[in-house]
């Protein structure tokens, strides 16, 4: 079926099918479960020391059903989380993945960057680079 007769959220389901399929992909993993859970550990993750402004400017470049999961129980007061370390932005991807014992944390984090990178427009991510100290910033390396 070709882009144009989707409705939106066929159109968005398969987008987001496809963003899964990369992470999977990226991560050597057979289980879009598990690619989900990559997805949205570190798009919160992210979010959560971006600005207001910034937070909403990344997700307005996200298909409809990556932005749900992306604006999924946020709480934009007080945000951005000032606690810029890099043990602390992989904290909440390592917590995801708790039961999990053979995840590595920062592997996943550097997957779902990459794939992000490759869907959002380049002047986004480097606006969202820029705003990272440099420990968290070197994900995108």
């Amino acid at each position: 079926m070709s882009q144009a007769t989707l409705t939106p959220f066929e159109s968005t389901l398969q987008t987001t099918t496809v963003w899964l399929n990369d992470i999977r992909d990226r991560l050597g993993w057979s289980d879009n479960q598990r690619a989900y859970h990559a997805l949205r550990a570190v798009l919160h993750a992210l979010r959560d020391r971006l600005s207001v402004d910034e937070a909403a400017a990344l997700a307005a470049q996200l298909p409809l059903l990556i932005r749900g999961i992306y604006y999924e129980g946020w709480h934009p007061h007080g945000k951005p989380d000032r606690e810029r370390h890099l043990k602390h932005f992989l904290a909440p991807i390592a917590d995801a993945f708790r039961n999990d014992p053979d995840i590595n944390p920062e592997w996943v984090t550097r997957a779902v960057l990459g794939v992000l990178s490759s869907h959002v427009t380049g002047g986004e991510m480097e606006s969202i680079k820029r705003t990272m100290p440099p420990e968290i910033r070197s994900l995108w390396n």
